[in-house]
């Protein structure tokens, strides 16, 4: 099994990853268009990009687990096929009803990476499943951070439906595919649906190391959301009179730390995951963020920042993947569901919390609660030296 992941099937994940996650993003800096077109105000317009992310947190909950119990390639063609059909909903609707429920369906079936991930790392020799796993999330952090910009190209240019319609060719085209070249991969347990469920939650309390690592990656995207919500707005009070366009060219610039993943997947790989790498990383992203409160006003400042935020949390969460699917090689998606709803979650908090330390006290309250994050998750890698025997 381990020789069918070629490189270029590696390639082919990382894109998949990539490709597939961008579709959650797509509408940010689509939002006035679209409410221009569909004659809403902004108040429900906020509503698409926050149904996507709730249809994404229960995609993870709900779906990602089943790829322990189903044939993991016939589980990701079927994802990425329904969303293209979410897109094609999105592209035609003619209310705000039917682009609220399109958006919730979208949000819902673009956790093919989540299948993707864990598939990798079976198909992967032990000691290249870091590297392996590193090319596949540097694909899926590059989705997202280049979506935005995109989309907001694409959309100004052709207009915000045209998008949508683009992705769903593109997602029909990667369906295709991934089902001829992804290997079939047999279901890893004989389980019952409401088994499998039962023991997602039963594998977060017998696995105290996965529960640690949960809490890093929680914290360390929690600083890095804290960064990208409020953005816009910083960068609206400069004397430059930046806005999203700006956003978009930071994102591009943090391109730049996702090339680093398959390096720190090599390095996590020579030491079957070192929790040293945990404390670097997210100490790496408390120093960004100081030197983002230094610098705040200038671009080439934020955009060092942005690197250095980049490289932080893709060597973190790498990390992390790399010890927690060596747990239980049996349970891996369902590990990862526990692993990417704690992530998730504390993006949320993250993204949350930073625009409201923004809003009440500026870019200084930002910087100081990112920083803070990242800095708590360094405290309890390096204070954690070993997790108990799961």
């Amino acid at each position: 099994m381990q020789q069918a992941l070629s490189p270029r099937l590696v390639l082919l994940m990382a894109v998949a990853a990539g490709v597939t996650v961008a579709n959650n993003y797509f509408c940010q800096p689509l939002l006035a268009e679209m409410g221009r077109d569909l004659t809403v105000d902004e108040a429900q317009l906020g509503l698409v990009p926050t149904l996507t992310q709730v249809g994404y947190a229960l995609g993870l909950l709900l779906i990602v687990p089943m790829g322990d119990m189903l044939e993991r390639r016939r589980t990701i063609v079927v994802a990425c096929a329904a969303v293209s059909g979410a897109l094609l909903l999105v592209a035609t609707a003619g209310s705000i009803g039917v682009l609220l429920a399109g958006s919730l369906l979208l949000g819902l079936c673009t956790v093919a990476p989540q299948l993707i991930v864990p598939m990798a790392a079976s198909l992967a020799a032990p000691l290249e499943r870091g590297r392996v796993m590193g090319v596949i999330m540097s694909g899926l952090l590059a989705g997202i951070l280049l979506s935005r910009t995109a989309s907001g190209f694409l959309g100004t240019w052709f207009g915000w439906r045209a998008v949508y319609w683009l992705a769903a060719g593109w997602m029909l085209l990667l369906t295709a595919l991934l089902r001829f070249a992804l290997p079939r991969q047999p279901p890893a347990a004989a389980i019952t649906y409401p088994a499998l469920m039962r023991s997602v939650a039963g594998l977060a309390q017998e696995l105290p190391t996965l529960r640690l690592h949960a809490l890093l990656g929680g914290l360390g995207f929690a600083s890095f959301s804290a960064f990208w919500a409020p953005l816009v707005l910083h960068l609206e009070t400069l004397p430059g009179g930046y806005g999203a366009r700006e956003a978009g060219l930071l994102g591009i610039a943090g391109v730049a730390g996702v090339l680093v993943a398959p390096v720190v997947g090599r390095w996590s790989d020579a030491r079957g995951g070192d929790r040293r790498i945990n404390a670097a990383s997210l100490a790496l992203m408390a120093a960004a963020w100081g030197l983002m409160w230094i610098t705040g006003a200038s671009l080439v400042g934020l955009a060092v920042g942005v690197v250095l935020l980049d490289l932080g949390v893709q060597a973190s969460h790498l990390n992390n993947q790399t010890i927690v699917f060596a747990l239980r090689p049996e349970a891996r998606s369902r590990i990862n569901t526990v692993y990417m709803v704690s992530y998730f979650v504390g993006g949320a908090l993250g993204a949350y919390l930073g625009t409201l330390a923004f809003q009440a006290y500026g870019w200084g309250a930002t910087c100081a609660l990112g920083a803070a994050a990242a800095a708590a998750g360094a405290v309890v890698a390096v204070a954690v030296r070993k997790a108990s025997a799961p």
